[in-house]
């Protein structure tokens, strides 16, 4: 960097540190905001209602839902938690991560739960609330 010094040496290297200092801060407050943008992006994301966030996983479960329910009416009960022939036909697969679990009870209401990982609270669907919500499967399958 050439630089017409006419007073003296000193002030040459002053305006050297003053442009890298310049840039330097630019250099910060770029990053600076590119990580609050981040931070504010995840913060919005995770406050979208599940509708949103989850709109296939929903689809998909809504039509297994109609599925299961159009089963009871036609057979006057549930299917079986382990007749897979009869559940792969509504539209459950055995062993998929993805796809969610079918639990049911004595009384006649079931639960649809996508499992996601280890730890809940899961996005799931119970007959007795009949709506999509995050939470703790309310049906323990045996």
């Amino acid at each position: 960097m050439i630089m017409n010094c006419s007073e003296s040496m000193n002030d040459c290297i002053n305006l050297e540190y003053s442009s890298k200092f310049k840039i330097m801060k630019k250099a910060l407050i770029i990053s600076i905001s590119i990580i609050i943008l981040i931070i504010l992006s995840i913060t919005v994301y995770w406050n979208l209602p599940i509708e949103v966030t989850r709109k296939s996983d929903i689809k998909f479960g809504n039509e297994l839902v109609e599925k299961i329910e159009d089963y009871k009416k036609s057979n006057g009960k549930l299917p079986e938690t382990n007749d897979w022939q009869t559940l792969e036909k509504l539209g459950l697969q055995k062993d998929k991560v993805e796809k969610p679990v079918y639990t049911k009870d004595q009384n006649g209401n079931y639960e649809l739960v996508y499992i996601d990982g280890f730890h809940g609270p899961y996005l799931l669907w119970n007959s007795q609330e009949k709506k999509w919500t995050i939470d703790f499967p309310k049906i323990v399958s045996k």
